[in-house]
């Protein structure tokens, strides 16, 4: 999947500065924009502590395929590159997909990583919530934590809309406006992939939506 020049030099930048760790102190709270659209029992996990060298954004995509089919796909720690195409390789370091997990990520060629070892944080399969955080690897975008939920689509067609959000700490040299517009990139990348899958897989097996 191609990324546009400017996400390519934002790439680039990253890539060539060092990254730094976010402080500790004056964190403030911040909620995404969409969290009025989506059911308060799911909304609050979308509220980050960003520290003053961090940044926070949300991505979100309307899927046409129901919350389960959906939900069977993201749910699969394990399984990451079934739709995040800049995953090359995973692998469980500990753990057997609960909460506490550790994986190993390895990505593609041309982004500013070689691995991520990250932990899986929440994974609620009654409310559709999964949460992972960064806690080592080869990559620059460090303490980065993601929370993705699902909920039905308004007007009862049996769609779904997912929502990501995350925190990251902005890379030297950088601005927290650059930082979010590339991780947005990749996180719109993997959720339109995600749509593409999941509508597959509903098509499939039609019954799934009833």
């Amino acid at each position: 999947m191609k990324m546009s020049p400017k996400s390519s030099l934002l790439l680039q930048r990253i890539n060539e500065t060092p990254t730094t760790a976010a402080a500790a102190a004056c964190k403030q709270a911040y909620r995404h924009p969409d969290a009025a659209q989506v059911p308060e029992n799911v909304a609050r996990y979308h509220t980050h502590a960003v520290g003053p060298n961090q940044c926070c954004s949300s991505v979100s995509q309307h899927i046409s395929a129901p919350v389960s089919t959906v939900w069977s796909v993201v749910r699969r720690f394990d399984n990451p590159q079934a739709y995040k195409h800049f995953v090359k390789s995973c692998h469980l370091v500990l753990g057997d997909g609960d909460v506490g997990t550790l994986r190993e990520v390895r990505v593609i060629s041309g982004l500013p990583a070689v691995s991520s070892t990250e932990r899986l944080e929440i994974l609620d399969d009654e409310r559709h919530v999964i949460s992972f955080s960064v806690v080592g690897g080869d990559h620059r975008l460090a303490n980065y934590r993601s929370v993705t939920t699902l909920h039905a689509a308004a007007g009862g067609g049996g769609g779904t809309v997912v929502v990501e959000s995350y925190v990251v700490d902005v890379p030297q040299g950088n601005t927290k406006d650059e930082t979010c517009v590339f991780v947005d990139t990749i996180v719109k990348c993997n959720l339109q992939s995600l749509a593409h899958i999941a509508e597959n897989l509903s098509r499939r097996n039609p019954s799934s939506s009833a």
